[in-house]
């Protein structure tokens, strides 16, 4: 019965992923000719029978429009309990929001928060498990959480030899590589590792270098089986099917988010509390001739104490720009960065504690406060660049840019 099942359900995914590979325009969400791994049911749910299992997983965990997990139990097999990351299973968290544990009331499932009062799951948490599955989408920045968490699980996996089966995404900031290398001595949950800001790999790739450079420690190496994603090109335009978290609402914030994210290390506000979040910001104390764009964040479930809260900030609305030719920059734009901190009043108040983190180095802070321009900052960045290229190359499972 259930391997009749199997067989119909992947042949129905099959079709809807060959019916429905076309062009993509703005108002579509689907992916243009790539097929997420999560699909391909074909190629993974015959290993899965009889095995207990564990998902770490969100809201984008997504067969068509069904969740993965209610697939899994549908089709029979023994989902035994969910991970959640940061913004919990649901996707309605805040950013930075402490996650409970408990039970998912649409499917009963326990749910283990990995954004509550452990980033890691215990031995016990992963007691009986055979097998851990994840399906995350991810957005292709060093400081987007969801990769910190991937790290994490494959180290307790190595340590308890349980293997991981990664379903694989397209990364929609997948086109190039940029940004300050991380240094040691900056490392946290928002930048694990020496990469740059954008790394240019999808979640699969990432957990293959993570492998791959020892970075588990201890000479540990994770069990990695991996679903690629069919017909996934990086310079390929697509539309994701959800919004990744709370305040990516939409492609435009999403091919933003990388530079612009710098600005959560400054007084500036980005929008958060406004239906705009990542696509605006601004401050208060911003001239008004040079920022014509007048907002105030509110509290919202997304963002209950965002930055600027009930002041109305003088800013920059970048709405009207398109996605689509956003991303052919395929570079890390600083010209906002630059030009606020030269604009804004009282320069000492500018950069926060956090800044440093994001940018996974104090160079980036010292050279905007010099004076430095955006062509001689990318310069300081080519060599750790190029390093890390080449570290790349041999965890690559799609062509390079």
């Amino acid at each position: 019965m259930r391997l009749n099942f199997l067989v119909i359900l992947s042949l129905l995914i099959i079709c809807f992923s060959a019916c429905g590979t076309k062009p993509i325009d703005s108002s579509e969400g689907i992916f243009q000719n790539s097929i997420p791994g999560a699909w391909q049911t074909e190629k993974y749910f015959p290993f899965l029978e009889d095995k207990n299992l564990a998902l770490v997983g969100n809201h984008s965990s997504l067969i068509d429009n069904a969740h993965l997990a209610d697939s899994l139990l549908s089709a029979g097999f023994h989902l035994k309990k969910v991970f959640s990351p940061e913004h919990g299973f649901r996707g309605s968290a805040a950013a930075g929001e402490y996650v409970k544990s408990g039970i998912d009331l649409q499917t009963g499932l326990q749910v283990i928060s990995l954004y509550g009062s452990n980033r890691r799951p215990s031995a016990e948490d992963l007691q009986d498990i055979d097998l851990i599955i994840f399906d995350i989408q991810d957005v292709g920045a060093r400081f987007y959480t969801y990769i910190s968490t991937m790290t994490y699980m494959m180290e307790e996996a190595a340590r308890l030899n349980i293997p991981m089966l990664i379903l694989d995404r397209p990364n929609p900031n997948g086109h190039y590589v940029d940004g300050p290398v991380l240094k040691p001595d900056q490392s946290s949950f928002v930048g694990l590792h020496q990469i740059p800001v954008v790394h240019g790999l999808t979640i699969a790739e990432y957990a293959l270098m993570v492998n791959g450079e020892g970075w588990l420690g201890n000479n540990l190496k994770c069990d990695l089986q991996i679903i690629p994603v069919k017909n996934y090109t990086r310079d390929s335009w697509y539309e994701l099917p959800v919004a990744p978290s709370p305040n990516l609402p939409d492609m435009t914030s999403i091919i933003h988010y990388p530079y612009l994210c710098f600005f959560e290390g400054t007084a500036v506000s980005l929008g958060r509390g406004t239906d705009f979040p990542f696509q605006v910001y601004g401050h208060p104390d911003l001239p008004k001739d040079k920022y014509p764009f007048v907002f105030t964040p509110e509290s919202r479930t997304a963002a209950p104490n965002p930055p600027q809260l009930g002041k109305k900030c003088q800013g920059i609305d970048l709405r009207s720009e398109n996605p689509q030719e956003l991303k052919r920059l395929s570079r890390l734009d600083l010209s906002h960065l630059i030009t606020t901190y030269q604009n804004f009043p009282d320069k000492e108040s500018f950069f926060n504690n956090f800044f440093d983190r994001l940018a996974g180095t104090s160079e980036l802070r010292n050279q905007i406060i010099d004076g430095w321009t955006e062509d001689e900052i990318r310069d300081s960045w080519q060599s750790g660049l190029d390093k890390f290229r080449e570290l790349r190359k041999p965890y690559l499972l799609y062509p390079d840019i």
